[in-house]
């Protein structure tokens, strides 16, 4: 029998600090491409969508794809982004299905409700049998809430911070789609959370206290009734009422057993809440590091992590930069810096040309800085179309807008109009900037930079530049997370 699946992908983690609404354009700038499109450009890659379509040619299915899109992380979504966004899905779910797969994230938030998920899920629901199979992929640093396990089934999140078992994903959750379709399991998720705004390390992976929890949660998979276990970190810089970190356990049979081990898992995600891995630095502090560093062996990275826009943070903050600058490094990148003025100028000036401006520093510079006047060397303007080759982005683009690379004393900084994160050695390299053969790379990224900057990394330390994702929680001004809240409270 050929089931027939219908499936979307429609991913925003919204940072609700960030003053700047996402809407359909921001959709655009990332990717928004109907179902065609999609499977074109990604369903061979890294994805949850090829994961998707490999396990559905495994089982002869027939598959509707309507929709990807995804934004960078930024502000609530607007109503208009929104309908227009889930209109396709809606639309499509008239039909008959044997089963439905949805490709979020699990932390938007929009201008008219606090859960996006939950609320493409009740519009859905609205349509299709309340019984129908629903599967979804989710980002570990999900904000999990009790209607996205009550709407749907079958809920699987990544295992790996950075995110390199994407597409692995989809097909774990398409096979427990498989057989619920079938009959042969009839699953249920299950959800533990504890009152904090996220998991001590952000869900890190790589090293910490989430190899063993991934290690027992693998193990527990193996008993009767567990199809799969998911751990969220949780995604700190959303000021709604179910923030935090999440344990889900999609099962069936003893209910109450299954739930235990959730809130076991919980409850050692809480246990261990200051077992923190980094040490963040001071932007002077960083700065010293670099100025001293001679290694052999490879770069000094430093992770300009509170300034991540890959975490919904502006990409404009300029204290790491500015304190790199005037301590007179030696061959040294930065990037990337969003700042779309000063990218549009330099890409009407001439390569080799020496120029002084303003460059980052505007949208707040209360939360990391403002604008620094330089003098510089133009080395590189264009087209910032990027075709990752690392673990994460192999094969897929990104697009930074216009884009230029300005030299200031010994500093090559990328300058670039849509905000990105850093998490591919071509972010650099197709700008001319080799971060194999520098001595100080600086990026703007949390986590995700250690799947491909690791290779050409001596040592990798941390920077808080007080931007919109600093650990200084209570400079953010939360007022919708309940109280108690660790560690506001």
């Amino acid at each position: 029998m050929s089931f027939r699946i219908l499936s979307a992908e429609i991913v925003h983690e919204t940072n609700t600090f960030n003053i700047h609404p996402t809407t359909i354009k921001s959709f655009q700038d990332r990717y928004l491409l109907d179902g065609d499109q999609a499977i074109a450009t990604r369903g061979s890659k890294n994805t949850e969508l090829a994961g998707l379509l490999d396990t559905g040619r495994d089982h002869g299915w027939d598959i509707t794809h309507v929709i990807s899109a995804a934004a960078g992380p930024g502000g609530v979504v607007t109503r208009d982004a929104f309908d227009r966004l889930t209109a396709p899905l809606i639309a499509a779910s008239a039909r008959d299905w044997d089963g439905v797969f949805l490709m979020l994230h699990g932390a938007m938030v929009t201008d008219f409700c606090e859960d996006g998920e939950g609320e493409i899920l009740r519009r859905l629901r609205a349509v299709i049998d309340p019984d129908l199979p629903i599967a979804i992929t989710l980002d570990p640093h999900a904000n999990v809430t009790t209607a996205m396990c009550d709407l749907a089934q079958i809920l699987v999140s990544f295992t790996t911070y950075p995110h390199v078992d994407i597409r692995s994903t989809g097909r774990k959750a398409a096979e427990l789609l498989q057989r619920t379709m079938s009959g042969d399991i009839s699953p249920r998720t299950l959800r533990a959370h504890r009152p904090m705004l996220e998991e001590a390390n952000g869900g890190r992976t790589d090293q910490g206290p989430m190899i063993d929890r991934h290690a027992l949660a693998r193990a527990y998979e193996s008993r009767k009734g567990i199809h799969a276990i998911s751990i969220n970190g949780g995604f700190p810089c959303a000021d709604i009422a179910e923030v935090g970190p999440t344990v889900l356990v999609t099962c069936e049979g003893d209910m109450t057993a299954h739930l235990k081990i959730a809130e076991a898992l919980a409850q050692d995600i809480w246990d261990r809440r200051y077992e923190t891995l980094n040490s963040y630095y001071s932007c002077t502090d960083a700065a010293t590091v670099a100025k001293a560093w001679n290694g052999d062996g490879g770069a000094l990275v430093i992770a300009d992590y509170a300034d991540n826009p890959g975490s919904g943070a502006y990409g404009d903050a300029t204290h790491l930069l500015g304190a790199l600058i005037a301590t007179k490094i030696e061959d040294a990148c930065f990037g990337p810096l969003v700042d779309p003025k000063a990218a549009a100028f330099l890409n009407i000036q001439t390569i080799g040309a020496e120029v002084t401006l303003d460059i980052g520093g505007l949208t707040a510079p209360a939360f990391g800085g403002g604008p620094l006047h330089v003098t510089g060397k133009v080395k590189w303007i264009g087209d910032g179309r990027v075709v990752g080759s690392g673990p994460i982005l192999g094969g897929l683009e990104r697009n930074f807008g216009p884009t230029a690379v300005l030299e200031v004393g010994a500093v090559e900084i990328l300058i670039v109009s849509i905000a990105h994160q850093m998490l591919d050695l071509r972010q650099f390299e197709t700008f001319g900037i080799y971060p194999a053969k520098k001595s100080i790379v600086a990026l703007k990224s949390m986590q995700h930079f250690r799947a491909a900057f690791t290779a050409v990394a001596e040592r990798i330390i941390v920077c808080d530049c007080g931007a919109l994702c600093t650990l200084n929680y209570a400079a953010l001004g939360y007022k919708n997370v309940p109280h108690p809240t660790f560690p506001l409270d």
